[in-house]
């Protein structure tokens, strides 16, 4: 509503009151009869003036990017207007030969005629000197940024390109208030685990709920290439999260990834490169010579039982450190393809990562597509395909890191002749060692694979410019496969003559929501309204297998002579959901907004199955008040909210 508000604005009161004097006494003091002949005239005129058409076309910017949640109104009647959906669309029915006001914060406000026998109008907004974005998109939908009530915070493709990593959690990291991203393992591909306002469970996960898409993937993103997100919106309070009901207690992730826009074929490449190297931080390694003085400085001397403890040992010194460490390197390689016209737009990309560690012998590489379209064949209906798929093939056999600080300089894993030394090496100081080295020169190594598939396919059917249906319907599927070679030369394995494992887990996650939108602006009060029903099913079966008894070089299962453990499991979950939600906004000053949910899950208790969250929250824009005179501040809210979330049972079989 700002917008038709600024509209108003922009001409004194005094004007406005004279025109309606005018027009008011024009009509009194026509007292003279009109000829006939006029009279026919001027009602056809009227006739024509009130024949109603229905225009449709694509908003974008100066770059060609569609702009979401820009307005369209009659200029006369602002009662008669729209907004922009997610792809920058927009369908209106209105009299022709009127015309229509097209505004965006942020943007230039143009004003454009609706001529008869056309009803297709691309329009193309220009920046303004003041941007500040309006819309942003939240759980199963968009909303003005103006008009929220909730505790958000948006980030756009820009935000998220100043860091080269295969995952999207460590992207986030210091980018929002109240979002903490505790470190991984710091080997290639780990991500950090994400935390949004603390700890929301004492025994529980305490990870936020992933939504790619408008679909609930859990509370990881999987195998998303960080180039194909356009936004990532993170949801904090109860009033944002409530309407995900039982799994929205840590804070929900909402990403939207690329899509085609209106524009000829645009092809768009990148390369990022990168090298890494450890650090000891404030810790440093002593020498042969600074470990040797330290010990020679303990008063009990008679106590130190080294096998070889003399002052030689201050000329022995091998950097365990400097054996495992390297320059680790980074490749980062990314295309993409998008394109399309106002009824068909298409993105299309691949990307191609690849890391080697800081630490030697440990290799991660990741390959990824994504294809996305949007399909118009008639106004009322918008069909959107997208598909993407992705491969993790991890390659470990990482030197030791523990070895890097615990070994002695004193002792080398090699003897005079550069020959690997023996496990428990009677030359070293400390013989109570082994020598992993022995372990890497064996073959023993892990492979870990993981194959990620998601389809969708999504529709919206436009009953009309303030009410559509929309459906997403998705399909989701992940394996992970697990093997690991020990050999029976191999200190841990000798025992047995050598040891394979194998471990592969198949999870399916099928996903729909149907919904209902109402979107009308009636004057200076601005209604939305969401009623839906969801539907989510998981499986998951794993298998493992463990044998012992092989050849040296033969890491195959069946070349074991003997099964030392087998297992596997079958977990299957189900969770429906009805909500609601509504929002409503008066002249863009003030906010009220409700939700309601109920869920109901496979692993609630037998008692229980069904659970209602909800939350009310409502806000004041204080910088819209007449009285309010400081440009120097863009926007100024006072907002409250309440409400109840949950955060579903871990177990599946509780």
């Amino acid at each position: 509503m700002r917008n038709y508000v600024h509209m108003f604005r922009e001409y004194p009161r005094t004007t406005i009151l004279w025109s309606m004097l005018f027009v008011s006494t024009s009509v009194i003091a026509g007292t003279n009869p009109i000829p006939a002949e006029n009279q026919a005239v001027a009602a056809s005129k009227v006739q024509q003036q009130s024949k109603k058409v229905t225009i449709s076309g694509v908003v974008t910017d100066a770059k060609g990017e569609s702009i979401i949640g820009a307005s369209i109104a009659d200029k006369n009647n602002p009662r008669v207007g729209t907004i922009t959906n997610m792809n920058g669309e927009y369908i209106l029915t209105v009299a022709e030969n009127t015309e229509l006001t097209i505004s965006y914060i942020g943007y230039n406000t143009i004003t454009i005629k609706v001529v008869p026998g056309k009803t297709k109008y691309d329009i193309k907004l220009e920046e303004s000197s003041h941007e500040l974005d309006e819309v942003v998109v939240v759980g199963y939908g968009v909303q003005k940024k103006e008009s929220l009530t909730g505790a958000m915070a948006t980030l756009k493709q820009e935000k998220l390109a100043d860091i080269t990593t295969p995952n999207v959690e460590n992207m986030l990291n210091g980018k929002i208030s109240g979002v903490y991203v505790a470190p991984g393992s710091s080997q290639p591909g780990s991500n950090g685990a994400v935390q949004i306002r603390g700890r929301a469970t004492l025994s529980g996960s305490t990870s936020p709920l992933w939504v790619i898409d408008g679909v609930i993937v859990g509370e990881d993103p999987g195998v998303l290439n960080p180039s194909d997100i356009e936004t990532l919106t993170v949801l904090k309070d109860a009033a944002s999260t409530a309407i995900f009901g039982s799994q929205g207690a840590n804070g929900v992730i909402v990403v939207t990834t690329k899509a085609g826009k209106v524009e000829k074929m645009t092809v768009n490449a990148s390369v990022k490169l990168g090298i890494s190297r450890l650090t000891t931080g404030n810790m440093k390694m002593m020498n042969g010579a600074e470990l040797y003085d330290y010990y020679a400085s303990f008063p009990n001397q008679e106590d130190i039982t080294f096998s070889r403890y003399n002052s030689d040992l201050r000329n022995a010194d091998f950097s365990w450190w400097d054996l495992a460490s390297q320059s680790g390197f980074t490749q980062d390689y990314n295309i993409s393809l998008s394109g399309g016209n106002e009824k068909i737009r298409s993105y299309f990309s691949l990307g191609y990562y690849d890391e080697s560690g800081a630490v030697k012998g440990y290799d991660y590489t990741r390959y990824s597509f994504r294809y996305r379209t949007i399909y118009q064949p008639v106004k009322w209906l918008t069909i959107k395909p997208n598909v993407s798929g992705s491969m993790i093939d991890t390659y470990d056999a990482q030197y030791d890191v523990t070895s890097m600080y615990t070994m002695f300089p004193w002792d080398s894993p090699y003897d005079e002749e550069g020959n690997l030394v023996p496990d428990r090496y009677s030359g070293w100081v400390d013989s109570s060692d082994t020598n992993y080295l022995n372990a890497l020169a064996n073959g023993d190594h892990t492979d870990y694979k993981t194959y990620e598939f998601s389809g969708n396919f999504d529709f919206d059917i436009k009953f009309t410019d303030w009410l559509t249906f929309t459906s997403v319907n998705s399909y989701r599927y992940r394996g992970y496969y697990y093997s690991q070679y020990t050999d029976p030369n191999t200190d841990s394995a000798s025992g047995v003559q050598g040891r394979v494992s194998e471990y592969q887990s198949n999870s399916t996650r099928l996903y729909t929501n149907q919904y209902l939108t109402f979107n009308k602006l009636f004057g200076k009060h601005s209604v939305q309204a969401l009623l839906a029903y969801e539907f989510l099913s998981t499986r998951d079966k794993a298998i493992s297998a463990t044998g012992t008894g092989l050849i040296s070089g033969v890491g195959v299962l069946d070349a074991t002579s003997t099964p030392e453990a087998v297992g596997g499991s079958l977990t299957e979950w189900a969770k429906q959901s009805y909500f609601m939600k509504a929002n409503y906004a008066y002249d863009g000053k003030y906010l009220a907004e409700a939700s309601i949910r109920r869920d109901g899950a496979s692993n609630f208790g037998a008692n229980n199955k069904y659970g209602n969250f909800f939350s009310i929250s409502a806000g004041w824009n204080i910088h819209q008040e007449s009285w309010f005179n400081a440009p120097w501040v863009d926007m100024l809210k006072l907002r409250a909210s309440y409400g109840s979330v949950g955060n579903i049972p871990y177990a599946r079989y509780p």
